[in-house]
């Protein structure tokens, strides 16, 4: 259902067929970091692949399988919900989805939040 490829925004993350909305996507198990060590995380490459966790935000996690590989819009056609106890991002259609589309999320979590990134949107 799901293919890593080259996009624009260097590897991203197709649809083989077509998704309808609110299908499951991918179930990423995650590593935690505690807040701890986030002074160290941010020296590095895999902060620009993590996700704010825990109940606060106040942790990172890193989605294994394709889950941090999901490129940014501002107009997602996917969304991702953070399962805490599971220890897992679940990533789902926010609308259908063709075949060969790219499937991307929105960074800030919530769908229709146009908050600016750390980096420019394209």
């Amino acid at each position: 259902m799901l293919e890593l490829r080259q996009s624009q925004h260097g590897r991203g993350i197709f649809a083989t067929r077509d998704i309808k909305k609110d299908e499951l996507l991918e179930v990423s198990p995650v590593i935690i970091f505690p807040k701890e060590e986030f002074k160290y995380l941010e020296k590095t490459t895999l902060i620009d692949y993590v996700f704010w966790w825990g109940k606060d935000f106040d942790e990172c996690a890193l989605a294994l399988g394709i889950g941090s590989l999901f490129n940014h819009s501002s107009q997602p056609n996917a969304i991702f919900k953070r399962k805490l106890k599971k220890s897992t991002i679940n990533f789902y259609a926010y609308t259908d989805i063709a075949v060969g589309e790219e499937i991307r999320i929105n960074y800030n979590g919530d769908p229709k939040d146009k908050t600016r990134l750390w980096f420019e949107e394209k």
